[in-house]
């Protein structure tokens, strides 16, 4: 039996810029998102590596499984409209 008291874990994702895309850096534990974003903000941007962050609640992460790939993912494969070879391109279209 688990004697963990460390609250929840929360993932953290950082923006280095603004306008930049926010990028997966870790976890940390913590009761509620003020004592996430501190927890975040100080182990994570203590040498300004960045400009905003998001936390999430670990529990809350919905993802599908590798194991459910070819079931999941099978449907967009019978729509070849999606893929840019279906398409003739006009002569003279540039950068398209």
């Amino acid at each position: 039996m688990s004697t963990d008291n460390q609250g929840p874990v929360w993932e953290v994702f950082i923006q280095t810029k603004a306008g930049k895309p926010y990028r997966h850096v870790g976890a940390v534990h913590a009761y509620d998102k003020e004592m996430a974003m501190e927890n975040a903000r100080d182990l994570y941007t203590r040498r300004s590596e960045g400009t905003a962050i998001w936390l999430v609640k670990a529990e809350d992460i919905v993802a599908s499984q590798p194991e459910d790939m070819g079931a999941f993912f099978e449907p967009s494969n019978d729509k070849p409209y999606r893929h840019p070879t279906f398409y003739v391109m006009p002569e003279g279209a540039k950068h398209i």
